[in-house]
């Protein structure tokens, strides 16, 4: 543990209560340890097992993080209550991270309560829908249904009970997801709002307070034992990327970038993935790149992709870069091999930097500080994620912005996170003439529980190539 292990902030909490979040079984601990991948190793494509065993697979996650998780963030935050009220198709961010593989959609009207116990556990409640595979005791109306013992809990029967709940364990404080910064905070719709706030009545919300960090939190924190079926994840997407930057997709003068794109989509598709954005391939050379109409890749270009796969609700976001080869070539140009380069040492710099306990904010700072003196011209724009593409968490610059990030980049790096490490290095290309090419990269990594940072699989160090 280091010096920086109890330092405390608004939008983090303690740096001590991240490492101990992870804390279980000896197997979970080493589920998440670093393995070496040789750079020439070929990338392999791991198929996914069944829906069914998928199911069974997040099912243990959903118990290990609501149970180890939970208990020690609520009692990280002095939050005794935490209620989350949605409908079907309005659901809480937080929804897709306490319910079962096999629950599609809040019922009607889900009502969650979780109540922290004076002995550290917490009690979890469902007024509508199910137990989540026995995660919650799920309650049920009393009155009968024509074809079933009792009907669904609705309307006024489920206000008056929620009521009687939050009576009968009179907490000191309640806590809503509502915030004007984190959306992930801020999942209690407008509507609903309204008709949860009257059900509670004035006194009980007196006792409400703003507590962000719960949800976002709750969401950002990874769970070693995830980490197997994470790394297998974004092999195969190396393996596409690989792929689709080959002779086996491209044949230059002929395939455009959009050909490459909708391959790479439907490759994963056929694989039993899915994408959480359409993937978006580009070209930079020499010369001009016609700004309308086909781009066809030709002999010379630097290819760039971006592009996000989804299995068992893990998100990936990785860009690579590949080089077309020109006749008589063997690998990319000493310019542009330089400009790859560049951009690995950005990438160490950075992650050198990724210090627990710091913000997003002074992250960046201290990065863009060496990346200068060391007379790199680069930009940063790293975020978390996990159960989400653009996930839960601090983040390390903007795109369009290297200024620091109001409020967002403000939040603390924890460990036992997983981030994607966007940024580019910009370097003139003596063979372009002295024109400048951007090598842009995206790699997923992550922080252990003791705040270690490792690569997830590997990243790129070398040109994906087509001859």
């Amino acid at each position: 543990m280091t010096h920086l292990a109890h330092r405390k902030c608004r939008f983090g909490g303690t740096v001590a209560l991240a490492l101990s979040l992870s804390s279980g079984p000896a197997g979970g601990l080493t589920a998440q340890k670093p393995v070496h991948v040789p750079d020439d190793a070929p990338a392999q494509i791991h198929p996914l097992p069944t829906l069914r065993e998928q199911a069974v697979e997040q099912q243990e996650w959903l118990e290990l993080r609501i149970g180890r998780v939970l208990p020690k963030l609520m009692a990280e935050y002095d939050v005794r209550m935490w209620i989350l009220s949605m409908r079907e198709y309005a659901e809480d961010p937080v929804f897709w991270s306490i319910t079962s593989p096999t629950t599609f959609a809040a019922r009607r009207r889900s009502i969650y309560v979780f109540t922290r116990q004076d002995d550290g556990t917490v009690e979890r409640l469902a007024l509508g829908g199910t137990s989540q595979g026995g995660v919650f005791e799920a309650y049920r109306s009393t009155r009968p249904a024509p074809t079933q013992p009792t009907a669904e809990l609705v309307g006024n029967e489920q206000w008056r009970l929620l009521r009687e709940l939050v009576e009968d364990r009179d907490p000191e404080n309640i806590v809503l997801n509502i915030d004007p910064d984190w959306a992930f905070s801020d999942g209690l719709h407008a509507g609903e709002r309204e008709v949860l706030e009257e059900a509670l009545g004035p006194e009980l919300l007196r006792r409400v307070k703003r507590e962000p960090r719960l949800a976002m939190n709750y969401i950002a924190l990874r769970l070693p034992e995830m980490m197997p079926r994470y790394r297998k994840i974004e092999e195969t997407v190396h393996a596409v990327i690989s792929e689709a930057f080959s002779n086996a997709v491209i044949t230059p003068g002929e395939t455009t970038i959009e050909d490459v794109e909708w391959w790479m989509r439907q490759r994963v598709r056929d694989l039993g993935y899915t994408v959480w954005f359409q993937a978006n391939v580009d070209v930079q050379r020499a010369g001009e790149v016609p700004s309308s109409g086909p781009t066809v890749i030709e002999r010379g270009d630097l290819l760039w992709t971006d592009f996000g796969v989804v299995a068992l609700n893990l998100h990936t976001d990785t860009q690579h870069l590949g080089y077309v080869l020109r006749e008589g070539e063997t690998g990319a140009p000493a310019g542009l091999q330089q400009c790859l380069a560049n951009s690995n040492r950005l990438q160490d710099i950075l992650m050198e930097h990724m210090e627990p306990g710091l913000s997003g904010n002074t992250i960046l700072a201290n990065t863009l500080a060496q990346m200068r003196a060391e007379g790199i011209n680069g930009t940063v724009y790293t975020h978390p994620i996990g159960d989400h593409g653009h996930g839960a968490g601090p983040l390390i610059g903007r795109w369009d912005g290297q200024e620091g990030v109001p409020v967002r980049g403000d939040a603390i790096l924890l460990p036992s996170t997983w981030h994607s490490i966007e940024l580019q290095a910009t370097t003139p290309i003596p063979e372009w003439g002295g024109k400048p090419a951007s090598c842009r990269q995206e790699e997923e990594a992550y922080l252990d529980t003791e705040g270690q940072r490792h690569w997830v699989f590997r990243r790129q160090d070398r040109f994906h190539l087509v001859w």
